[in-house]
């Protein structure tokens, strides 16, 4: 983990620090999984690599030796 600092409105701290102690945790562990959620992709194409892999246990020819190649697709290669 890196430590920071963050400036913050006062109703932010509040409302942040309110729903904390609602729920029973650190702040800081309600800001890491806001962050989490908020920063972790979502669009389609930001799971590409995993997706590609959908049926690979219908493939005859894909072994595991061959994860890099699906889970590590050549953005170039794949167009």
């Amino acid at each position: 983990m890196h430590r920071t600092q963050l400036l913050i409105e006062q109703w932010q701290y509040e409302a942040l620090r309110g729903r904390a102690e609602r729920e029973g945790r650190s702040l800081s562990a309600l800001v890491r999984d806001i962050l989490e959620s908020s920063l972790t992709p979502s669009h389609p194409s930001a799971r590409k690599g995993i997706c590609v892999m959908d049926g690979i246990g219908e493939d005859a020819a894909a072994h595991g030796e061959h994860h890099d190649k699906y889970l590590y697709v050549d953005e170039h290669r794949a167009r």
